[in-house]
């Protein structure tokens, strides 16, 4: 089976420790080959406090992680079993994976491409 994208829920706010608990848990498991990108999602924001301008990076969809991958039931056990990890979207233990274009439209901030 090729490798797709499929979205985590996680705790919001443990979105970058979910990331880096699931990298680990994947190579202690050797499953490394199966696992091939987990993205956490953020934008730029400005925020002007006290007449400071400050750039923030903000995670865009919080409580949510990407994760591309070759999903077999050893791998769905590892990702469900993760700490942080409330499971994948999709209907029950059925996740559903996202189409390549959508994946971008999530990765580039929601800007609309011309072609």
């Amino acid at each position: 089976m090729a490798s797709a994208w499929y979205v985590l829920h996680t705790y919001s706010g443990h979105e970058n420790r979910v990331k880096i608990n699931l990298e680990q848990r994947v190579r202690s498991m050797g499953m490394s080959e199966n696992l091939e990108q987990i993205i956490v999602p953020t934008q730029k924001v400005t925020e002007i406090k006290d007449g400071k301008k400050r750039v923030l990076t903000k995670t865009s969809f919080p409580g949510y992680v990407l994760v591309k991958m070759d999903l077999n039931d050893e791998l769905w056990y590892i990702v469900r079993s993760t700490p942080g990890v409330m499971g994948f979207v999709g209907s029950g233990n059925h996740p559903i994976p996202l189409e390549e274009e959508e994946v971008e439209n999530i990765i580039s901030g929601g800007e609309r491409r011309t072609r």
